[in-house]
This record gives structure tokens, sequence and C-alpha cells, in this order.
């Protein structure tokens, strides 16, 4: 079996939450759902798991922040293309986040945006060149 990534999301409505992720694109895993606990899919190697607050609060004795006003991690995800960036961030304000919280990152080979979802974890859908990819962003920066 390939390595995954399991994102751990606090919710506050998990319903809500379910709705939104699904709006922009992952699918719901049934089997590992409940109702304290969505598995939300990306890709194969990357799932979201959205976690009631209560159901959160038993995996660790650590304060849990608000991702509305408070930010522990930005989460960026790869894009195919700069309309593929556009469009997941336009899909998530659409089902009711809140877009570009942070700012756009233009850099000719390189493309972001970002999004916050209902409780205000915050995205980055980017894309960058197979040539910056290859080279490397410091590189390209100084190509003319």
């Amino acid at each position: 079996m390939s390595q995954m990534i399991f994102i751990n999301l606090p919710v506050a409505d998990l319903e809500r939450s379910m709705a939104f992720y699904e709006a922009i694109g992952f699918t719901k895993d049934t089997r590992f759902t409940n109702h304290l606990a969505a598995s939300m899919v990306l890709s194969d190697n990357i799932r979201v798991m959205l976690l009631t607050h209560e159901f959160w609060s038993s995996f660790t004795d650590r304060r849990r922040v608000d991702p509305a006003t408070e930010a522990q991690v930005l989460l960026c995800i790869s894009r195919a293309d700069r309309e593929a960036v556009d469009a997941i961030t336009d899909a998530a304000v659409a089902a009711g986040g809140a877009g570009d919280p942070c700012p756009v990152q233009e850099h000719g080979f390189m493309y972001g945006r970002s999004f916050a979802d209902p409780d205000g974890h915050i995205w980055e859908p980017m894309w960058m060149s197979a040539e910056a990819v290859e080279k490397g962003p410091a590189e390209m920066s100084h190509a003319g």
C-alpha cells in the first residue's frame, strides 16, 4: 500500500462540512463516515477526516484553535492548471466558503489562490509549470 495522508479537521457542523467538501470535488467514503466523523477523499492518497469538535477532543488534550480567527496550517494542494485553481476556489465560494483569505500568488511559473472552508480552515490550491517543478522555483525566478 502506498503512503497516504489523512488531514484531520475539527468542524462545528459535520453535515455542512460534508456538503461543502462534496461541492468542491471531494467524495465521501461512507465506510468511514458516521455521526462523529466523515472521510472525504481528494485522491487515492489524500483524505480529509472531518471530526466533530467533541470527537476531535478525544484525540488530543491540546486546545483546539478557532480557524476563523487563528491559523495553524495552510493546506496547499496542487491543481492541473491555472483554470483548475480558479475553478476549485470559485466552487468553494459558491458552497459557502470565503475566497482568497490569503494574497493571490502570481509568479508566472506558479499561480495560487486560497479559500477558507465554513469553519475557517485555509486551503491553497496552486499550479506550477512542469519546467519550474523540474528546475526549481529559484532558477525560474531568475529566468529572463
